[in-house]
C-alpha cells in the first residue's frame, strides 16, 4: 500500500486523559484536533485543549460517546479526515471501525474484522490455538445453557474464572472456588456483561494461582511488517483491574521474553492486524498462556514509550497514513525502567468504591510524566471512569523508577476529592512489590499504615524551627545551649495534633526519652540506640513537606484545616448510596430483619457491581429506590430501625 493522504484534521472520539494525550501528539505534528463533549464535559480539559469542540449529547455514555451514528455525523460535518478512538468507548467496536472505513474515514486502529476476531474471546482462543499460541484450559463454546456451563465448570476444575465473552477492563469477571458458588457468580457476570457490553455470553477458564500478568506491545503496518516493543508487568491489580504497571516486566529470562514477544507477533499476524495492540499473557514459572488481545492503544502505553523513546500515538497516525513502521525488530532498544501508577477517584477503605466531585486544589509533583484530563477547578464526573491521571516515572533501574514514583506520589496534593494516592505510595514502598514477589492474586493492602511514632516529634521540630504563618509554629527561646519549648500544630494524613517538645543542647525530649539530633537544611539527623539516622525532608506543594523515616515517605504540614481529604460516610438510620449508580437488584423487603453485613442491594457504577451491606442490625422500614433506578451519591436507599427500639415501642403499646 502506498502512502495515503496525510491526516490534517483529526477527530478524537473520546474524552478525558486519553483525549488530551492524543491532542498533544497531534499538535506536535501540526494536525488540527476536533474534540467531542457531552453535557457533563462542557468545560472539560480535552474541550479546552482541542482546536475545536463539538457537542455530542447528554451525559450518559450510551447517548453520547457510545453513539457511533452521532460521532460519524459530526466527523462528516467537521470535515475530519481521520478518527482516533483512544481506549474504551468505541475503540474496540468492530461496527464503528467498519462504518468509518465504509465512509472513507481512516480509523486509527485495526480493521473491523480484526476487532471482531479478538472481541469474541471464545473465538479468539480458537484462533490462538491454531496460530500455535498457548491458551488456558477452559470452555469457550456457544452453548450458554446454565446446566451445560455447570458441567463444563466441573471439567475445567476449581478455582476457575467466569468471564464475559465480550468483556474487558476487568469488568464481567468472577472467581469461583467451588461449585456451590457457581450459580450466583454466573448470574452476576451475566448482569455485568449485559450492562457493560450488551452481550451476556460467558466463557470459563482455569484460574492459575500466583500467576503474573505480563503483556506484550505489538505494532503492525499495512505493508506486512509486525514487531513487538517490549513487555509490561501488570500484576498489581484490584478487582481484576490494573493499579501499577511497569516496563520491562522484571525477572524474565531473555529466551522466555523473546518467546512471548514472538508469540504476540504471531497472534497479531493471525488476524492480519494493523496498528497498536496488546497481547496479554498469564505467566506461571516458565509457562505462559494467552488471555486476550486489546485491539487498541493501552492505558499503560506510556511506560513502553518511556523505555523505547517512541511516541506510540505518532506511530498510530503514521500507520494510518500508510507509512511503514518507524523501526524494525532489530532496531528496538529498551533503556532503563518505567513505572506507571493509575490515580483514581475512589475510596480505598470502602472497597475501592468510585468517587466523583469537584477538585478544589491540585498540585502535580515534578520529575515524572503526568497524563491527565483534569486541573484544579474541574470535576470528576459520576458518568465515566473515575481516573484522574497517570503518573509515570523513568529511571536507569527498577529501584530508581519506583523511588521517583514514590517521591512524586508523596508530593502530590489533591482534594477534597478522595483518591487512591496514599495506596499507590504505599505500594511503591511495599517490600513485596520492590522484590517483585507479588502476583495477580497478591492481596493489595488497603488498611492504612500506622504513622511511625517518631514522625510526630520530627515534624514538630521541623515546623517549629522555622517561621510560618501559624501562631503555633514558634520556638520561643530557641538558642543553642539553652532549654527551648518547641510547639507546632501538625497534620499527617487526616490526623492533626498540637505538640510541644523540650529541646536542650542538641537533645530532643519526646515521651520522656532524649534523642540527640542535628537539624540540617534538608534533613534531620537523629540518634537512636547508639546509631545516627538521617531523615530527609523535602518540600511538596503549598508548604507541605515529606519526611522520610523507616523506609517510608510521610507527607506532613502545618495544620491549617484547609486541605483535608473529603470523606462523607455519615449514615443515619438507613443505607446511603456510596456513589452514583443504578440499582440492579433489591435483596431485602419492608419488614425484614437484617443482620450486620447482610447484603441489601446491588448497585452498578462504572460498569461494575457493588453490593451495599447493612452496617448494623435492624428491621427494614422502607425501600427508597426501585430496581433499574439511577441514584445519586449520598441518597438514602434503605431505611431501617433499631430492633431494640422496635421492641420498646411494641412494649409501650
Amino acid at each position: 500500500m502506498t502512502d495515503q493522504a496525510p491526516i490534517k484534521r483529526l477527530l478524537i472520539a473520546n474524552r478525558g486523559e486519553i483525549a488530551v494525550r492524543i491532542i498533544k501528539t497531534a499538535r506536535r505534528l501540526g494536525i488540527h484536533t476536533i474534540a467531542l463533549y457531552s453535557d457533563a464535559d462542557t468545560r472539560a480539559m480535552h474541550v479546552r485543549e482541542a482546536d475545536e469542540a463539538w457537542h455530542l449529547g447528554p451525559a450518559p455514555a450510551r447517548e453520547s460517546y457510545l453513539d457511533a451514528a452521532k460521532v460519524l455525523k459530526i466527523a462528516r460535518e467537521a470535515g475530519a479526515d481521520a478518527v482516533h478512538p483512544g481506549y474504551g468507548f468505541l475503540s474496540e467496536n468492530s461496527d464503528f471501525a467498519s462504518a468509518c472505513a465504509q465512509q472513507g474515514l481512516p480509523f486509527i486502529g485495526p480493521g473491523g474484522a480484526a476487532i471482531l476476531a479478538m472481541g469474541d474471546k471464545s473465538g479468539a482462543k480458537a484462533l490462538m490455538q491454531a496460530a500455535g499460541v498457548p491458551v488456558l484450559p477452559g470452555y469457550h463454546g456457544a452453548d450458554q445453557m446454565p446446566a451445560l456451563l455447570r458441567d463444563q465448570a466441573h471439567q475445567v476444575g476449581f478455582p476457575l474464572l467466569i468471564k464475559a465473552a465480550s468483556g474487558g477492563g476487568g469488568k464481567g469477571m468472577r472467581r469461583v472456588e467451588q461449585i456451590d458458588e457457581f450459580d450466583a457468580a454466573l448470574a452476576a457476570v451475566k448482569r455485568e456483561a449485559l450492562a457493560a457490553f450488551g452481550d451476556d455470553n460467558v466463557l470459563l477458564e482455569r484460574y492459575l494461582a500466583r500467576a503474573r500478568h505480563v503483556e506484550v506491545q505489538v505494532f503492525a503496518d499495512t505493508l506486512g511488517n509486525a514487531i513487538y516493543l517490549g513487555d509490561r508487568d501488570c500484576s498489581l491489580q484490584r478487582r481484576h483491574q490494573k493499579v501499577i504497571e511497569e516496563a520491562p516486566a522484571p525477572n524474565i529470562a531473555p529466551a522466555l521474553r523473546r518467546a512471548m514477544g514472538e508469540a504476540a507477533v504471531a497472534a497479531a499476524r493471525a488476524i492480519d492486524y494493523v496498528g497498536a495492540g496488546t497481547i496479554e499473557f498469564l505467566l506461571c514459572g516458565e509457562a505462559f498462556f494467552f488471555m486476550e488481545m486489546n485491539t487498541r492503544l493501552q492505558v499503560e502505553h506510556p511506560v513502553t514509550e518511556a523505555v523505547t523513546g517512541q511516541d506510540l500515538v505518532a506511530w498510530q497516525l503514521a500507520v494510518a497514513e500508510g507509512k511503514p513502521l518507524p523501526l524494525t525488530q532489530e532496531e528496538v532498544v529498551l533503556r532503563g525502567h518505567a513505572v506507571e501508577a493509575r490515580l483514581y477517584a475512589e475510596d480505598v477503605g470502602a472497597g475501592f468504591l468510585p468517587a466523583s466531585g469537584p477538585i478544589h486544589w491540585l498540585h502535580w509533583p515534578q520529575g515524572v510524566r503526568i497524563d491527565t484530563g483534569v486541573a484544579a477547578g474541574d470535576e470528576v464526573s459520576p458518568y465515566y471512569d473515575p481516573m484522574i491521571a497517570k503518573l509515570v516515572a523513568h529511571g536507569q533501574s527498577r529501584a530508581e523508577a519506583f523511588a521517583r514514583l514514590a517521591d512524586a506520589l508523596a508530593a502530590l496534593s489533591l482534594g477534597p476529592l478522595v483518591h487512591n494516592g496514599p495506596l499507590l505510595l504505599r505500594l511503591c514502598e511495599e517490600p513485596d512489590v520492590l522484590a517483585m514477589a507479588h502476583h495477580t492474586q497478591w492481596p493489595i493492602p488497603t488498611e492504612p499504615l500506622a504513622i511511625p511514632t517518631l514522625a510526630w516529634p520530627l515534624a514538630t521540630l521541623w515546623l517549629a524551627s522555622r517561621t510560618g504563618p501559624s501562631p503555633w509554629q514558634q520556638a520561643p527561646g530557641f538558642r543553642l545551649g539553652e532549654s527551648s519549648s518547641l510547639t507546632a500544630a501538625v497534620r499527617i494524613g487526616e490526623e492533626a495534633r498540637v505538640l510541644t517538645l523540650a529541646e536542650r543542647a542538641g537533645r530532643l525530649t519526646w515521651q520522656g526519652e532524649a534523642y540527640p539530633y542535628e537539624l540540617g537544611t534538608d534533613h534531620i539527623r537523629l540518634q537512636q540506640a547508639g546509631r545516627w539516622v538521617r531523615c530527609p525532608v523535602t518540600p511538596a506543594a503549598e508548604a507541605a513537606l515529606v519526611l522520610q523515616l523507616d523506609g517510608r515517605r510521610i507527607p506532613f504540614a502545618a495544620d491549617d484545616q484547609r486541605h483535608r481529604p473529603h470523606h462523607d460516610h455519615e449514615t443515619a438510620q438507613g443505607a446511603l448510596a456510596p456513589m452514583h449508580g443504578i440499582v440492579v437488584a433489591l435483596l431485602v423487603e419492608v419488614g425484614q430483619s437484617v443482620s450486620k453485613g447482610q447484603p441489601l442491594l446491588v448497585l452498578e457504577a462504572m460498569k461494575m457491581e457493588h453490593v451495599l451491606k447493612a452496617d448494623k442490625e435492624g428491621v427494614i422500614t422502607a425501600l427508597c429506590c426501585r430496581q433499574g433506578e439511577q441514584v445519586s451519591q449520598g441518597a438514602v436507599l434503605v431505611h431501617f430501625a433499631d430492633p431494640s427500639a422496635e421492641k420498646a415501642q411494641g412494649g409501650a403499646a
